[in-house]
């Protein structure tokens, strides 16, 4: 069997649960045919959740990019028993934590419309997430980011995705915001995530379907990391 993955949270971010079949396990990981687990990639953590399947329940840990670009590895608990291929499970997700990764994925991404600088890095975590950007000597008003932030939360922009051709983002550098993080190119298409009226740019993560969704947030810290490098932490509230 193929280790080709179908990402059934590429289309439906949504989808807390999917039917598939082990295509392989071993020490490295499991490999199932579909599945809704994120794995680990662009600043965002792999999913946890869980395998289920008739002989029990595999907690799964940590979902990363597989051997190829279009294969998940399922990360069992230490010491789960593997699932032998051809398996029927239903892969779960840890739903509550996937959900905060994306309220706070999406608020990142407005984030770097409040701070239109180019973005040297970043980092989604669990209910919290931070850019660095690269600014010259500069003061930044913590509380005003805070306040453009949670105003265009309340606004309720509209969230989605759609793609464009590796040569069409190549003649729009602009679109990669994250200068440390590359897009997926090469299979001749790239997606974008849409911020309506907000923002436009090359992402591959999970996002909510509008702003409103993230709640209010925080802006927690400011910190000077190097001469042009400021970083900017914020938390769900």
């Amino acid at each position: 069997m193929s280790d080709a993955t179908h990402f059934v949270f590429r289309d439906d971010p949504y989808a807390q649960s999917c039917e598939a079949t082990v295509a392989r396990a071993d020490e490295r990981g499991i490999v199932i045919d579909r599945t809704v687990f994120y794995p680990t990639g662009g600043g965002q953590p792999g999913d946890s959740g869980a395998l289920v399947h008739a002989g029990g329940t595999i907690a799964i840990v940590e979902a990363r990019k597989g051997e190829t670009p279009d294969s998940v590895l399922h990360v069992p608990a230490p010491g789960a028993a593997l699932p032998a291929p051809g398996t029927t499970v239903t892969a779960t997700l840890d739903w509550e934590r996937r959900h905060r990764h994306m309220r706070v994925h999406t608020c990142l991404h407005l984030l770097s419309a409040v701070l239109p600088y180019a973005v040297t890095g970043g980092q989604v975590s669990d209910g919290k997430g931070r850019l660095d950007f690269d600014i010259p000597e500069a003061t930044l008003d913590k509380e005003k980011i805070a306040a453009d932030l949670n105003r265009l939360i309340r606004e309720n922009h509209a969230v989605g995705a759609e793609w464009i051709t590796d040569v069409e983002l190549a003649a729009n550098p602009e679109m990669v915001k994250t200068m440390s993080v590359k897009p997926p190119a090469g299979s001749g298409r790239v997606r974008l995530i849409r911020v309506a009226g907000c923002d436009l740019q090359a992402c591959g993560g999970t996002h909510v379907r509008a702003t409103g969704e993230i709640g209010a947030v925080l802006v927690t810290k400011i910190e000077k990391k190097g001469r042009l490098n400021r970083r900017v932490a914020i938390q769900l509230a």
